[in-house]
């Protein structure tokens, strides 16, 4: 039987408890959707010293050209305390019309309603594509992002695989279908600083070098006065303190060392690098500023910075984003917002590829307990897919 329901569909793929870095059966699932219709599906295992093995998924129906790809991931977060859930997070349970599991949106529901789009709403009723569709859906999205859409990337790519446009159904919507599609993505930079002190008892602080001031004045430069007030198409940059640690367990010792880490959502304004030099520019001049108290010297830092920063992105391209935006207004009757705001996703490695969007379910119950999409949802996004991709194939074509 054809995977035509995307009820059905996600019900299955929920049922697989796929917590990252485990498969739970859910690529399976998806290899068992895909081949009876006709997709080459593919298992690649990827590895790297000191991370999980990661298993990903690529399919492909169709041998020419236009190409379009629909990425995703099967993995999900975990599932939190399980007893705080109305239904167990695994069950795929049905309740006043909305199905509960941790996946339902983020981002199982995508790929249960592309799989059903192709198959009921496009290849059933127009035949084959005039091209060709590829799945690339890897395990590792909820994770560290390294043995799974980079390397799966780089394996398609090695054996000759091209693709003209590529839609990511991460969910995208803030509050109901139709309401937002994600062009591009702020870049995102962490790192961590550490100052060194001198440990010491709390009453005798002149025998001591608390490095807790110093920490507290070098975060504060970070985050004041703001980089910039944003640009035509992104959000301003915004850099946000997460954590301040000394490892002190005792109230009346002066610690040792202190470090806060960081991160940056950045706009089209900056780079990376242009970023790591604004950011050290900044922590220089603070710590030139000197001392706190008379008689100290410049306050002496480190800096680490984590190895893969994101880079900022914006999708330009009319074929993709007009057939996309033309989809969902033909289905829901509105005009989707083009938006760049948010987090990361893998759309930020597909860009080096070809262009991409994203566009999926509601996202307000995503990472939750009683993570749960709405059925008709389900229903009302399979037919803005099957739409996209018939309305992307004629303007491919044309």
């Amino acid at each position: 039987m054809f995977p035509t329901d995307p009820v059905s569909n996600l019900a299955t793929l929920i049922r697989c408890p796929s917590v990252t870095p485990a498969e739970g059966g859910a690529l399976t699932a998806l290899e068992s959707m895909l081949t009876p219709i006709g997709f080459k599906a593919d298992r690649i295992v990827a590895r790297e010293a000191g991370t999980p093995d990661i298993e990903n998924l690529y399919a492909r129906i169709g041998v020419g050209g236009p190409h379009l790809m629909f990425a995703g991931h099967t993995d999900v977060v975990p599932v939190g305390d399980e007893i705080a859930w109305s239904h167990p997070p695994f069950s795929a349970a049905i309740a006043e019309g909305e199905m509960y599991g941790r996946g339902a949106v983020d981002m199982k529901g995508g790929i249960a309603c592309f799989v059903a789009a192709v198959v009921a709403r496009h290849i059933e009723k127009h035949g084959a594509p005039k091209g060709s569709i590829s799945f690339l859906i890897t395990g590792d999205e909820e994770g560290p992002a390294i043995n799974g859409t980079v390397k799966l990337l780089e394996w398609a790519a090695a054996k000759g695989e091209r693709w003209d446009a590529c839609l990511v159904g991460e969910p995208t919507n803030p509050g109901g279908i139709g309401e937002m599609i994600k062009i591009g993505r702020r870049g995102s930079l962490s790192g961590r600083i550490t100052v060194q002190g001198v440990q010491g008892h709390a009453a005798y602080p002149h025998l001591a070098d608390n490095p807790v001031r110093s920490i507290l004045q070098l975060a504060h430069a970070l985050m004041d006065p703001p980089f910039d007030d944003g640009t035509e198409n992104f959000q301003p940059s915004n850099l946000e303190v997460t954590t301040i640690d000394v490892g002190n367990a005792a109230v009346n010792v002066i610690p040792a060392k202190a470090s806060a880490a960081f991160n940056v959502r950045f706009n089209d304004l900056w780079t990376a690098e242009s970023l790591m030099t604004e950011i050290v520019a900044r922590l220089d001049r603070a710590a030139s500023a000197g001392a706190l108290r008379p008689g100290r010297a410049p306050v002496k830092y480190e800096i680490v910075w984590n190895e893969r920063p994101s880079h900022v992105f914006l999708t330009r391209n009319d074929a993709l984003i007009e057939s996309l935006s033309g989809a969902v207004e033909a289905v829901t009757g509105q005009q989707p917002r083009l938006s760049t705001t948010g987090g990361t996703s893998d759309a930020r490695f597909i860009k080096d590829y070809c262009p991409v969007v994203e566009f999926g379910l509601v996202g307000k119950t995503m990472h939750m307990v009683d993570e749960r999409v709405a059925l008709a949802d389900l229903e009302t996004l399979t037919g803005i897919y099957e739409t996209f991709i018939a309305r992307w194939f004629d303007h491919a074509a044309a």
